[in-house]
């Protein structure tokens, strides 16, 4: 898997947005593309100067020390390393003029590589292209053509090389088919030994993506938005959807993908939220007028449009989309967005952008349910609706995150985290560095590190900053030191203890990279126009480095790739040589084991307590509720991990203190204080949230822990969720909202509904009473909620909300439409569904609302087979947990009140059951307007004749009809609705 870099081969492992609106999808792992740079000077971006604002000044508790140096001098250990480096540095020359090399690693220490280069030139409409493959077995050393195995078929260079999960060893490409009607993929399920080719019924709009736990099952999205999937590693297809606008791989073997009601994906906003866990046998609508989705962890998160489709609003489920909650953000308008940074299965980082083009946002991060969220980082730096962003989960140190935010004078400042974004503070200047012209103060500045915002701004930053999980504690990346990121050149900065300490490394721009789990560090200088012979290296996590004389004729340098997971002792220099007709591809890969003479020993390792600098304090290097103390190589110890090396962590918990805690909702921190402090425009109000459709009561000293904190004991701020037995909308994203007439309109809410109640059980008295014989029926009025339909006659409509009913299905809400049912058409339309007297008196209240193409709250029965998002291959049936089921008819919804008793036909000279649309709706008038002459006429005898049958033609904005003659069926239906109101 691969990242597309011009000119430069990143070979960091940044962490990656899961996006929502329109973040970018994360780039695949384990794969790289080197492309010929151009010689065009680097350009800089002005960055002001001001000073660092007050509430990110450091606390005292983060003044730790390095990790020490071990007696020994490290430096004279990497003496007379030439002659063993030389004799382990080996050499391919690629027969090649592509533009570009794509690098895929198949399996894990297999030592398989295979390198696609592709040339590609447009001719008129077209574009003419040549692949060639190669493959390596020794991890680079060497290198067969062999692509023969694929016939000579241009690869789209686009797609990549799709690796299969784990150590599958199954590979795909994509090539392109003259005529441009289909597709080929060439598929291995041998590590690249042989391929298969298979052609397609679609164009590929996408990468082939693998179902992560059964590499067998491929899912992808055609260029005509269609969704196709593979049983069968790609040997049969079959379409599951059509109009799929985004599609994502869920846990145990779950689709979910965004659908057009439409017929596209340009009305964002409008769409459905599917799901299926049978591979497209049954499909789910869980979640209507959708932006956009995005999976995290155990989260599934919705991007909601509410009212006219000026705001959205997180939605949030943990059980795949069953039920939702309503995130408690603050909404987003058309130019904001919503972007997840990280997450996993106990909580969520959050940034919410801010109004207008400021260029930054609100980091919040959630509960472990990913509904309640606390502020953690204002002014966050997040520009171009979701394009850059520095956020960088360091994966070497638990809980510890780094990212920029934009100073009041627009200046970019680093921050870090140590506490999974509990506090934030800046990084610490470097021992040996001094501060750069942007320090006001020479003698007071810190470290800003260079991400993804100044790689877009296109200064001479050629990677991210780089940590690997087992590389305890070892961070290398860009940065200089001031008051602010400067554009000036930048150096290169090594952390050894996850964050804290910083030394200055490296002068310049490098390209470099972790082998041996930490134990040994690579650098090759950045000079795009100036080609190079060297390679720096480290024993010592950065401290001192040797230098080697790779190539005697040098190369222009295009990329360093080393295998993913940092345990390889092999590093490939990627670049070309320029001739006066021609320029080929040269690799260069060095086997470092030789240098490291011996296995690692027991003496070799030193225990290190991580947040801490006093291993003999017990109350030191507690973070996130527990210590823990790793076994890490020496730093003098020039020794061989190997392969096989695992983190050895001894974790113990801590005694819980307010550090443990974020503040709670309503309440924040002040600047250098662990104390939460209630928000003045709360203070006095009671707090309340609706979850799953109950509101619920907090009650809370400020303080709610830390997702993932393991504390035990010592200070537990009270905090309770008082379930207040009252239903509710979980549509509030403000608790002035929940809180706003609170005591004062309960009663009236409460004495409304016993009279509704009262009323409801007198009229069916009256029923059973008065027309037991025959008479008056009801009419079941009927409105379709159009998927662009203007706002409620309060102004709002209000948002998709989710909540539990008695029966464990999902309903959902809306205010604007209290006291309809709802059902959803094929076009997907939902009718909503409001029983009523004749004369118009609504009979029940209470609403269930219904998802687009989904009968939330009912039980959906499948006929014949068919699919329940397409109407067109089979019948419907849905029945309603109250009472009622439906049918389809022409392709729509049918409702039928009470089936069993519904008259088949039109016997007697009663009519039949009608459902109309509006088309039809002025035929029926007609119709009933001469069966009202024929009664005056005495055509028809009277006592046959309904009552109040004048009142019975629907409302003129009523645009479906519906009605029925079987006055004891409706009386049954109607006690039986009054009594589950009770």
């Amino acid at each position: 898997m691969g990242l597309l870099l011009h000119g430069v081969l990143l070979l960091s492992v940044a962490t990656l947005t899961a996006g929502l609106d329109v973040q970018p999808g994360p780039k695949p792992l384990g794969q790289s593309v080197l492309v010929k740079r151009s010689s065009a000077e680097e350009k800089a971006a002005k960055v002001a100067k001001p000073a660092l604002p007050a509430w990110l000044t450091p606390t005292p508790h983060h003044k730790i020390r390095r990790r020490s140096i071990e007696p020994g001098d490290s430096c004279e250990a990497l003496q007379g390393h030439d002659a063993k480096l030389a004799d382990n540095t080996h050499r391919y020359t690629f027969n090649d003029l592509s533009g570009s090399v794509s690098l895929a690693w198949v399996g894990d220490g297999t030592g398989v590589i295979l390198a696609l280069t592709t040339f590609q030139v447009p001719f008129f409409m077209i574009k003419l292209g040549q692949s060639k493959l190669y493959r390596s077995e020794n991890y680079g050393k060497s290198f067969q053509d062999v692509t023969n195995l694929i016939n000579n078929t241009f690869i789209r260079s686009e797609f990549g090389i799709a690796i299969g999960p784990e150590n599958s060893g199954k590979v795909i490409l994509t090539g392109d088919v003259s005529g441009g009607h289909g597709s080929r993929i060439f598929v291995s399920d041998d590590f690249g030994k042989s391929f298969t080719h298979r052609e397609l019924p679609f164009i590929p709009l996408m990468q082939i993506t693998y179902n992560p736990d059964n590499s067998n099952v491929l899912l992808v999205i055609s260029n005509n938005n269609e969704m196709w999937l593979s049983e069968d590693f790609g040997s049969n297809w079959e379409k599951v959807h059509s109009t799929v606008c985004l599609v994502k791989w869920g846990g145990k073997n779950t689709i979910f993908f965004t659908a057009g009601l439409n017929g596209s994906c340009s009305d964002r906003g409008m769409l459905e939220l599917r799901r299926t866990t049978d591979f497209g046998k049954t499909i789910k609508t869980v979640a209507s007028k959708i932006y956009s989705f995005g999976v995290g962890g155990r989260f599934l998160f919705a991007s909601v449009m509410t009212g006219k489709g000026t705001l959205r609003m997180i939605h949030v489920s943990v059980d795949q989309g069953e039920t939702w909650n309503m995130a408690q953000l603050p909404p987003v308008g058309h130019e904001q967005f919503y972007s997840i940074l990280a997450a996993n299965d106990d909580m969520v980082f959050m940034h919410v952008d801010e109004p207008g083009d400021t260029g930054f946002g609100t980091i919040y991060v959630s509960d472990d349910r990913g509904t309640v969220y606390s502020k953690s980082l204002e002014r966050h730096l997040y520009t171009t609706t979701g394009g850059d962003t520095d956020f960088t989960n360091i994966t070497s140190l638990r809980g510890v995150f780094v990212t920029s935010v934009l100073a009041e004078g627009d200046s970019v400042q680093s921050v870090v985290s140590f506490d999974q974004g509990g506090e934030w503070v800046p990084l610490r200047k470097p021992a040996n560095s001094k501060c750069d012209a942007t320090a006001k103060d020479p003698e007071k500045c810190s470290l800003h590190i260079h991400a993804a915002y100044s790689t877009a701004m296109q200064l001479n930053v050629p990677m991210l900053p780089l940590s690997e999980p087992n590389a305890v504690g070892v961070i290398l990346a860009h940065g200089s030191v001031g008051d602010a990121i400067s554009v000036m050149r930048p150096d290169v900065y090594v952390s050894d203890d996850g964050g804290y300490t910083w030394i200055k490394a490296l002068d310049g721009p490098h390209h470099y990279a972790i082998l041996d789990s930490g134990g040994l560090l690579v650098a090759v200088e950045h000079s795009p126009t100036q080609p190079i012979r060297k390679i720096k290296f480290s024993t010592d996590e950065g401290q001192c480095w040797g230098v080697y004389n790779f190539t005697e004729e040098p190369i222009y340098f295009t990329g360093l790739a080393s295998e993913p997971g940092a345990r390889s002792m092999n590093v490939s220099i990627w670049g070309y040589r320029d001739y006066l007709l021609s320029q080929y591809w040269i690799s260069i890969t060095i086997d470092f084991r030789e240098l490291l003479t011996r296995d690692c020993e027991d003496k070799d390792y030193v225990q290190w307590l991580a947040h801490s600098d006093d291993i003999s304090d017990p109350n030191d290097g507690c973070m996130l509720g527990y210590k823990e103390r790793f076994l890490r190589l020496r730093k003098d110890s020039v020794c061989w991990n190997g392969r096989d090396y695992q983190v050895n962590t001894q974790p113990t918990p801590c005694l819980c203190t307010l550090d443990d805690f974020l503040c709670d909702f309503g309440y924040y921190r002040q600047e250098n204080s662990s104390e939460c402090l209630e928000q003045p425009d709360l203070k006095g109000k009671v707090l309340e949230f609706c979850l799953y459709g109950k509101e619920e009561q907090l009650q809370t000293n400020g303080y709610r822990k830390i997702p993932g904190d393991k504390c035990e004991g010592g200070k537990m701020p009270e905090r309770k969720e008082i379930d207040l037995s009252k239903r509710c909308v979980s549509d509030l994203v403000g608790p002035e909202l929940l809180i706003d007439g609170h005591s004062s309109k309960s009663v009236p809410i409460v004495i409304t509904i016993v009279i509704v109640m009262l009323l409801s059980i007198a009229a069916g008295v009256l029923f059973v009473k008065k027309y037991i014989c025959g008479g008056r029926f009801l009419v079941h009025r009927y409105s379709v909620l159009q998927q662009h339909a203007e706002d409620n006659a309060e102004g709002i409509d209000e948002p998709l909300e989710t909540n539990h009913t008695q029966n464990g299905k999902i309903v959902f809400h809306d205010d604007s439409d209290e006291g309809q049912q709802g059902a959803q058409t094929a076009d997907g339309q939902t009718i909503v569904h409001q029983p009523v007297n004749a004369d118009g008196t609504v009979l029940q209240h209470g609403m269930i609302t219904i998802p687009a193409a989904s009968l939330a709250g009912a039980q959906i029965v499948q006929a014949g087979g068919a699919n329940t998002t397409n109407s067109d291959q089979g019948t419907v049936n849905v029945t309603l947990p109250i009472s009622g089921n439906t049918g389809n008819a022409g392709g729509m919804v049918m409702i039928r009140p009470c089936a069993e008793i519904v008259p088949g036909g039109g016997g007697d000279g009663e009519e039949e059951i009608i459902y109309v649309n509006p088309k039809q709706y002025h035929r029926i008038l007609k119709r009933r307007q001469a069966r009202a002459k024929q009664q005056a006429e005495g055509k028809i005898p009277k006592e046959r004749r309904p009552q109040n049958i004048g009142q019975t033609a629907v409302d003129d904005s009523a645009d479906f009809i519906f009605s029925t003659h079987d006055l004891k069926g409706m009386e049954a239906i109607y006690v039986q609705r009054a009594n589950a109101q009770i």
